[in-house]
C-alpha cells in the first residue's frame, strides 16, 4: 500500500470581509489583519495582498509533499462558498471543500440544502463560534440542525464541526450522533487539545462514523513550539481512548504557517521516536484518504533545499 499524506484542516479565501460579533475582519497589507478590533499577522508576511489562494497552497503542499487537503470555512474567514466551487473544479483530485452558510441564526436550513444541491460534499459548522447566550443559544441538536444532519446523513455528506472549549456542546453531538449514525463527522481542533476536558470531545469518535482532525495542533502547542512534545503525547493519549485509526492530522493552514513552515506543521510526528511507522501513516493520510474518498493522489518527489 502506498502511504500518502493528507491534511484534514485547512482554509482558503480570496479575500477575508465580514463581522463576527459585530467586530470586522479585513485584510490589511503584508499578510496583516484588522481581526476585530486588533491588528493580526492572518498571512506570512510575503502574502501581501491577503489573498490565500489554491495555487500558493498547491505550491506549499508539493514541496511539502503533502498530496491533498480538506478545506472547511470558518465565520472570522467569510463565507468563500463561490471560491471553492470554483476549486474543487479545478483541482478535484487535490482538494476536498466543505461549504458553509451562516448557522448563528435561525433559518439557515434552505441555504444549506441549496449547497449540497450545488454538488458540496461535506458542511462546515463552526461550533464554538455560534451564539452561547441564555436567550440566543444555536443549539447543534435543533431541530433545525437536525433535520440538515438527516439530510446530510442521507446524501452521504460529510460533517466537519468545531466545538466550544471542554464538553460545553459535547452532549448535544452525542444526540447527533445517536440520532444520525450514519453521518460523517470530523471533530475539528484535536477537542480543543490545551483546555481542560478535551477527552470529552474525543470520546465522541468512539462512535462508529466519527473522526477527529487535529488541525491547528501546532498552534494550540505553540508556547512549547517545535518539535511540540506534549502535541505527540496527547496525540498518544488520544489514541489509547478512541484508537489510532480514529485520527487524522490537519495543519489550520495558512495561520499556523506564520510561526512555522507548512512541513513543520507534521514532521514533528514524522521524526518523533515515540510513534510506530503505521501509527505515523494511519494519523498523517491512511485515515484521511479513506474517511474523504480521496483517489488518484500524485506522488510527490522530495526536492532538495538549497541550504542543504
Amino acid at each position: 500500500m502506498k502511504h500518502f499524506i493528507i491534511d484534514a484542516h485547512s482554509h482558503l479565501w480570496l479575500r477575508q470581509d465580514t463581522v463576527v460579533d459585530g467586530k470586522p475582519v479585513r485584510p490589511l497589507p503584508n499578510g496583516r489583519a484588522d481581526f476585530m478590533g486588533e491588528e493580526r499577522q492572518m498571512l506570512p508576511p510575503f502574502l501581501i495582498d491577503g489573498r490565500n489562494t489554491a495555487e500558493v497552497f498547491l505550491s506549499n503542499m508539493d514541496y511539502a509533499q503533502v498530496a491533498a487537503a480538506v478545506v472547511v470555512q470558518e465565520f472570522i474567514d467569510g463565507e468563500q462558498n463561490s471560491y471553492l466551487r470554483e476549486v474543487a473544479r479545478m483541482y478535484p483530485d487535490r482538494f476536498f471543500v466543505s461549504g458553509m452558510c451562516d448557522f448563528r441564526k435561525p433559518g439557515f436550513l434552505p441555504s444549506a440544502i441549496r449547497l449540497l444541491d450545488e454538488g458540496f460534499k461535506g458542511l462546515t459548522i463552526p461550533g464554538h463560534r455560534l451564539p452561547m447566550g441564555e436567550n440566543d443559544r444555536m443549539w447543534l441538536n435543533s431541530p433545525e440542525m437536525m433535520a440538515l444532519f438527516k439530510e446530510m446523513e442521507r446524501r452521504g455528506a460529510i460533517l466537519s464541526v468545531t466545538l466550544a472549549d471542554g464538553d460545553t456542546q459535547v452532549a448535544e453531538m452525542k444526540e447527533v450522533i445517536q440520532e444520525c449514525p450514519g453521518l460523517k463527522i470530523a471533530i475539528g481542533h484535536f477537542g480543543m487539545v490545551t483546555t481542560e476536558g478535551w477527552m470529552e470531545q474525543i470520546r465522541l469518535a468512539e462512535a462508529e462514523n466519527v473522526m477527529v482532525e487535529a488541525g491547528g495542533i501546532t498552534w494550540l502547542f505553540n508556547s512549547e513550539f517545535y518539535p511540540f512534545p506534549s502535541a505527540i503525547r496527547a496525540i498518544k493519549e488520544a489514541a489509547d481512548t478512541v484508537g489510532w485509526d480514529k485520527l487524522m492530522w490537519g495543519s489550520d493552514y495558512p495561520r499556523t504557517i506564520t510561526a512555522i513552515t507548512y512541513r513543520m506543521s507534521y514532521d514533528f510526528v514524522t521524526k518523533s521516536a515515540k510513534l510506530t511507522d503505521q501509527q505515523k501513516h494511519l494519523f498523517l493520510g491512511d485515515n484521511a484518504m479513506k474517511f474523504f474518498g480521496f483517489r488518484n493522489l500524485p506522488e510527490l518527489p522530495y526536492i532538495k533545499n538549497m541550504s542543504e
